[in-house]
């Protein structure tokens, strides 16, 4: 998270799920909501809910989209009443896709954007402090809800996005140790061949992880003085990225490996091959491949 972040996301979360703000909404705080769309019959919709309290008689905000309809319908309940809907008459989700939902709190709204796109801006019709609890339910599957503070943040901006640069570097700040999470969302080009998520140690490779769109897999290795090891390519599911659709990668160091899912699905595991985690501290990603959130 940001400087002045305070709150760890929640994981894999079951839905439907409630879970506690802490400190409450404040200006300038990004919540991301990245998950999967249930392709299920006679499930048309599900809902984010920010409000205050775990009844749902108290809404700040509802974000309802409904796929037998084609819309998304944004409200505001106040005492168990509903008031007037505002409806975008278009979708931005797809049953069975991946998707990354980001709401950021601004002084008179909230902005929305779907992976990586301004969607839409919902003005305030309650006092936005006095939400405390984040609400899902519906036909999805989460892969985490995240917190960012950021006083300014590209989602301000509705005509602009955030920039990565491809490579894209950034630090790990203590470096790799047990129960840290790294998170990568993204889009995969309709062009894409290949791109590569590192993660490094000085000028070696701990960990080489390099999606291969036209071979249909993900291979693995590590670099250590120049000299790459043996590769792994065993996959314990389909190839989970796919030309022209978003995704999620979630990598969990334990003790002895790393733990990789992509949009909320186990995809495999790599034994350590570099003993010092801590000094495993860099962050690169490369190749054909757009940034949308990056965590470590």
């Amino acid at each position: 998270m940001a400087s002045g972040a305070m709150q760890f996301p929640y994981l894999s979360p079951a839905v439907p799920f409630q879970g506690f703000i802490q400190g409450g909404l404040q200006d300038g705080l990004k919540i991301t909501i990245a998950g999967y769309v249930l392709n299920v019959y006679g499930e048309n919709r599900f809902h984010v809910n920010l409000q205050n309290g775990g009844s749902g008689n108290d809404v700040a905000f509802h974000f309802n989209p409904r796929f037998n309809e084609g819309l998304v319908v944004c409200n505001t309940k106040q005492n168990g009443c509903w008031g007037p809907e505002e409806r975008e008459r278009r979708m931005p989700f797809r049953k069975g896709n991946t998707f990354e939902l980001c709401i950021l709190v601004r002084s008179a709204s909230f902005t929305v954007n779907v992976d990586g796109n301004f969607f839409n801006q919902y003005s305030h019709r309650v006092p936005f402090h006095l939400v405390d609890t984040i609400a899902v339910a519906g036909c999805v599957q989460l892969s985490y809800i995240n917190f960012e503070s950021s006083v300014v943040s590209a989602l301000a901006y509705p005509d602009t996005n955030p920039v990565y640069p491809m490579p894209y570097f950034t630090l790990i700040s203590g470096g790799l140790s047990p129960s840290k999470n790294i998170f990568i969302s993204g889009i995969v080009p309709h062009n894409s061949n290949s791109f590569y998520i590192s993660l490094r140690s000085g000028n070696d490779i701990a960990f080489h992880m390099c999606a291969q769109l036209l071979e249909n897999t993900v291979v693995r290795n590590t670099q250590i003085y120049s000299s790459w090891g043996l590769q792994e390519c065993s996959l314990l599911g389909p190839m989970p990225f796919v030309r022209g659709q978003g995704f999620q990668v979630r990598i969990l160091c334990e003790n002895h490996c790393l733990k990789v899912a992509v949009n909320g699905q186990h995809l495999f595991e790599y034994k350590h091959r570099m003993a010092y985690l801590p000094g495993i501290n860099n962050l690169e990603v490369g190749g054909d491949v757009q940034l949308s959130h990056v965590q470590t």
